[in-house]
């Protein structure tokens, strides 16, 4: 990789806040098309991802954590929806994130709901997605997480992927655990190559999928993962939830062999953004009150059990105070998207500094001395 080449990379990133007024004068879901051939991009530059990494990977020793038997350089992860496919895992590892989750996969490619299903609220930093897990389908996704062992970039190595699945659109309730299972395996699903997988209940977007939050098909679908893989299987759970309904499930999910939970997916409640459509799920800074208080409950639940699951909250997480906030609430690691639109690609260094500083603050050596300091 030349010097020019450096130069040019570290200018795109820097310059996010003058580019953003025109991607916003954009369709949403094309902007994000483009954003998501600019990283394609930079990262098949020979050299980039490891570059890049030199420069916005917060790595410091205070934020490392081995969580799931993986190793995670710090507790910002990416959230699934981002990047669907699995194609920019080493860009996305490279500007900072401690861990990439890819996905909603399914077993079959889909197309999503009609157009427009993406929609953003500057006021309000928030989006509301209808999209309707549309994605390449299982064997593109497995192709490309294979190749990706296969290089092994140091990026890639140094950041954990995970892939969050859900049943298809077309599949009916009573098949939809046949959908999980042909996911989750190590022989010809994703289990092998992800190094977790989260088992995705609860998108508004695919028809009776929120139904499936229950313990019996909970119970059903974790007796049958256990069975079929060997990596880590997390489930996601809905901010639609009543508390106390949350934590009562993510106990009876890690019961069930669940190695943990991430809290939460978008919600429903349009009561919380005046104006929104009456479609698809909201995220962003409207659903930060929501996730904080889901996120609590199944904290508690899962100290008092002391089930050593792992809890990963997401829903409006923004700066470094609000992902401090959350840690110290329960949660070991931490995940956004909607916040990526907004600030760019310089906020996971931003936050992971931030979450240095507050680690300084409060004595503690490393971030794991913080994890459930509220309790």
């Amino acid at each position: 990789m030349t010097r020019a080449d450096w130069r040019i990379l570290s200018a795109g990133v820097s310059i996010y806040s003058t580019l953003r007024p025109l991607l916003f004068r954009l369709d949403p879901e094309r902007a994000h098309g483009l954003v998501i051939t600019a990283l394609r991009l930079a990262q098949a530059l020979p050299g980039a991802p490891s570059l890049l990494a030199r420069r916005f990977l917060v790595a410091d020793p205070a934020l490392r954590q081995t969580l799931l038997g993986l190793e995670f350089p710090n507790p910002l992860g990416l959230a699934a929806g981002f990047d669907k496919d699995g194609v920019v895992v080493d860009a996305m590892a490279a500007l900072g994130f401690g861990f990439v989750e890819v996905g909603t996969v399914t077993p079959r490619p889909q197309d999503g709901n009609p157009r427009p299903r993406l929609f953003r609220y500057p006021g309000q930093r928030s989006l509301q997605n209808a999209l309707g897990f549309n994605n390449q389908g299982l064997q593109a996704t497995r192709s490309r997480l294979a190749r990706a062992r296969r290089q092994a970039g140091s990026a890639r190595a140094a950041s954990p992927v995970g892939v969050n699945v859900g049943k298809g659109r077309d599949t009916p309730p009573e098949r939809a655990l046949a959908d999980y299972e042909e996911l989750l395996g190590d022989a010809a699903g994703l289990g092998g190559l992800a190094d977790y997988l989260v088992v995705n209940l609860s998108s508004p977007n695919t028809p009776g999928l929120r139904d499936l939050q229950n313990e019996t098909f909970l119970q059903e679908l974790l007796r049958a993962a256990r069975a079929l893989t060997r990596t880590p299987v997390l489930v996601k759970l809905s901010p639609d939830l009543e508390p106390e309904a949350a934590a009562g499930l993510a106990a009876a999910a890690v019961d069930a062999g669940a190695a943990g939970i991430v809290a939460t997916n978008t919600s429903t409640d349009y009561a919380l953004l005046p104006g929104a459509r009456a479609a698809g799920g909201l995220s962003g800074q409207v659903l930060r009150e929501k996730s904080r208080r889901v996120c609590l409950a199944i904290a508690r639940r899962l100290r008092a059990a002391d089930s050593g699951a792992v809890l990963i909250s997401a829903g409006g997480i923004d700066s470094g105070a609000e992902a401090y906030a959350r840690i110290r609430a329960g949660a070991s690691l931490v995940q956004l998207y909607t916040a990526l639109i907004y600030e760019g690609p310089s906020l996971p260094r931003r936050i992971n500094r931030e979450l240095l500083a507050l680690l300084a603050r409060d004595g503690c050596s490393d971030i794991g001395q913080a994890v459930g300091a509220d309790l």
